[in-house]
């Protein structure tokens, strides 16, 4: 179904044809008539299926078909984000969405100056994306009035439902109207979610689109069985024999962040890092570089990068097995969004193993092995420059051994 035969806001139908919104997807579609019939939701999808204006595009046309004053710090719908990186992408759509219509959005999240965003609150606000640490900071200082919000949407459910935010979404839900629409999005949900999610709402729609199969079908998956301390050199392989390839490697920790950028600088490969520890200046600058293609590495941990929407990403790496086996139908989400093809490929140390085995069960089959022959992998370490198997190093280290040898004959 395309877009321009829905009954809209004409504001909001030039906004949808400008971001080149045409044919609705499955996720979209089936989610349109519930949410504007003021039904709670619960929808599954997968990645890069277009969620953010499932949820937008119905929500913009609901409040504007019922216009209110803007007031100072009342808000009318509460978009909720894990990451201050979410909510930053998602606030960013639904400003264009809104915009010349008289629908005011807002994001609200933490790292960045609040004064910006508390003028905004004062000038009257309909629509806020907020993660919870700033939404419940500028509610205490007086700057945020949630008592009056019609819709509260809460974006990577699973993750926001999680034991680190639950409590923060039970506290928000306590201070909003008890009579409120509320709808759920994720790419994926397990049942300990799912029970959460039901004890927030009142018999909502239940919208799963491929429950069988959480990862998009033009993806195509590999893993590649390595030696931890070698993965560095088929990275670095995989960037040479792809140059102009846009490449996102995910790693499980910050230190691995940093480490991995560290090697690929030793070897002249230009990539960027973002994880918890960078300031958000920091992260945000790292993104832009990235989308615009500046650069075309983008090393990253879970959640800093979790739902980040950045179109071509060619390939995702997986340079760390995901020790949450859901993380790896995040991470393979960056690529082979909407028409295009992507590819997924994981390395996989001997020690990772049982990680392996968990995600395979997880997504129904395994995944295709890539196979290469020794002399291919031998070729792998060789080509890098940092290897140290080269002729030069070998007979240093032989000329080091013999050192070594007279020094203990001599004593």
């Amino acid at each position: 179904m395309k877009f321009d035969t829905l009954n809209l806001d004409a504001r909001l139908q030039n906004n949808i044809s400008s971001l080149d919104y045409r044919r609705m997807t499955d996720i979209q579609y089936k989610a349109f008539k519930p949410i504007m019939q003021k039904d709670d939701v619960l929808a599954v999808a997968q990645t890069g299926t277009g969620k953010t204006a499932a949820f937008g595009i119905p929500t913009i046309q609901r409040l504007l078909e019922k216009p209110q004053k803007h007031q100072s710090y009342i808000v009318r719908c509460v978009v909720m984000e894990p990451t201050h990186e979410l909510a930053h992408q998602v606030g960013d759509v639904l400003k264009k969405l809104a915009n010349g219509t008289d629908i005011n959005t807002c994001a609200i999240y933490g790292g960045v100056n609040q004064d910006e965003q508390i003028e905004n609150l004062k000038r009257g606000t309909d629509i806020i994306v907020a993660t919870p640490g700033r939404l419940f900071d500028l509610s205490a200082q007086g700057y945020l009035d949630v008592s009056s919000c019609e819709i509260l949407i809460l974006d990577e459910a699973d993750q926001m439902l999680a034991l680190g935010f639950f409590k923060d979404i039970k506290q928000l839900c306590a201070r909003l109207p008890k009579h409120r629409q509320t709808l759920f999005f994720s790419a994926t949900i397990n049942p300990e979610i799912k029970k959460l999610a039901y004890s927030l709402v009142v018999k909502p729609v239940n919208i799963r689109i491929s429950p069988k199969n959480a990862v998009a079908k033009n993806v195509t998956h590999a893993v590649l069985k390595v030696k931890m301390d070698e993965k560095r050199f088929y990275l670095e392989r995989i960037r040479h024999e792809n140059p102009e390839a846009s490449i996102m490697v995910f790693v499980r920790t910050r230190v691995r962040a940093e480490r991995v950028a560290a090697a690929m600088k030793r070897v002249g490969i230009d990539a960027v890092n973002i994880h918890g520890d960078k300031s958000q200046k920091e992260r945000n600058a790292a993104l832009e570089t990235f989308r615009k293609h500046e650069v075309t590495m983008l090393i990253a941990t879970d959640v800093s990068a979790r739902g980040i929407d950045i179109p071509h990403v060619n390939y995702v790496v997986n340079y760390d097995v995901p020790d949450v086996v859901e993380n790896y139908v995040h991470r393979v989400g960056r690529t082979g969004r909407g028409m295009d093809k992507g590819y997924a490929l994981t390395f996989c140390a001997p020690e990772e193993e049982k990680l392996l085995a968990d995600v395979e069960k997880y997504l129904g089959g395994k995944i295709d092995e890539m196979k290469m022959s020794r002399e291919d992998r031998e070729a792998t370490i060789d080509f890098s420059e940092e290897a140290s198997d080269d002729w030069k190093s070998l007979i240093d280290k032989e000329i080091s051994k013999e050192e070594k040898r007279k020094g203990k004959r001599k004593c």
